[in-house]
């Protein structure tokens, strides 16, 4: 079962400094983050001209695909012979963070219509399997696909009643809340695993 808002909270506290603040995650270091600090004041970076774009992770050989190389198995929550669900090695900040992704090498907008309606109700049960675990208020879905070419949809599961901890900025407090216990953690991705198996595939978390 997932922490309750009070839970997590307590062990944001704990990790707070005297301010009450959080660490900064290391996402602040890395040059997309799009503000900095002027002048005493957080500001939007200045934004560099148009450029080519970099190659994608599966694009060039000097950057070949991980994902075809094969998934680390004890990273694998549920596959079947088309998708395969990864979790990202440890526990994070928020209660789940997924990954759905094809076997085959393929992008957005290259899925054909069966392998695209496939995609529509793995991701449609696993949003509602992880929104009915206690203590979830919503599961964020998103696809951003800068860093790698093979598709990998995300799956964000949030806490309830964390209430600035929503929308997009989720995915930032992910990276600064600390980790929640990790046997809380696999029993939840055990549950994900099973109740997705219902629907075939196999659980392997």
């Amino acid at each position: 079962m997932p922490e309750s808002a009070e839970e997590v909270y307590a062990r944001i506290t704990a990790a707070a400094g005297p301010d009450g603040r959080l660490p900064m995650s290391a996402y602040g270091d890395w040059d997309i983050f799009p503000w900095e600090v002027v002048d005493g004041a957080i500001a939007p970076k200045v934004l560099p001209p148009p450029a080519d774009e970099p190659a994608r992770w599966g694009e060039i050989a000097e950057k070949p695909c991980g994902s075809c190389a094969g998934f680390d198995p004890a990273t694998v929550v549920w596959e079947d012979e088309v998708w395969v669900l990864t979790h990202g090695g440890a526990p994070s900040g928020l209660p789940l963070v997924l990954q759905l992704h094809p076997r085959e090498h393929l992008d957005m907008g290259s899925l054909d219509d069966e392998l695209a309606s496939q995609l529509g109700r793995i991701s449609n049960r696993l949003v509602r399997i992880i929104e009915n675990l206690p203590h979830i208020a919503r599961v964020h879905v998103q696809r951003i696909g800068d860093g790698g070419s093979h598709l990998h949809v995300w799956f964000t599961a949030r806490t309830a009643r964390l209430t600035n901890v929503l929308g997009s900025g989720a995915i930032e407090w992910d990276d600064m809340i600390p980790p929640g216990p990790e046997d809380l953690w696999r029993a939840d991705l055990s549950t994900v695993a099973a109740k997705l198996a219902n629907w075939g595939g196999e659980a392997r978390a």
